[in-house]
């Protein structure tokens, strides 16, 4: 993996329910904004439980229910201009997201934060006209995270 130690994503695991290897995000992530930034970057994601996302989206979405990621860019003319922002996953929803699409959570924790930092970037699946989802997708490809299809016999 080409990691640059000028970008970096710092993990921190504030849920205790699921094991997750925190390093393994890290150097994905790291080798993510390595791929997309021209520049030296850094960002932090979190890894919480549904009632923390819960709170966090009824708070800054109005929506007052678990989601899976929510993105939170930094603001551009304060403080480090090289800060991305933070990302935030509910580990719960990510575990039973894997389980419906018959997949792992390694590999959804990997794709929710993917997405996450994509916004964080400032794509915007809602307004953009699809560039989001083309570029994850791209990026989903390159990284062998694209998610498994079901097996027919």
């Amino acid at each position: 993996m080409n990691e640059d130690p000028d970008q970096s994503v710092n993990v921190r695991n504030l849920q205790r329910r699921y094991k997750v290897d925190r390093r393994v995000l890290e150097r994905f992530l790291t080798e993510v904004a390595s791929t997309l930034c021209a520049r030296e970057v850094s960002a932090t994601l979190a890894l919480v439980g549904d009632a923390r996302i819960q709170k966090l989206n009824r708070d800054f979405r109005g929506y007052d229910q678990p989601t899976d990621v929510l993105s939170f860019a930094a603001a551009g003319d304060e403080g480090d201009a090289d800060y991305l922002g933070d990302i935030v996953i509910s580990v719960d929803t990510a575990s039973r997201q894997a389980k419906r699409r018959g997949s792992h959570l390694r590999r959804e924790l990997k794709v929710l934060g993917l997405h996450g930092f994509l916004h964080l970037l400032g794509y915007d699946h809602e307004t953009d006209d699809g560039e989001m989802r083309r570029v994850e997708y791209q990026m989903r490809r390159r990284f062998a995270i694209t998610t498994p299809r079901a097996v027919t016999t």
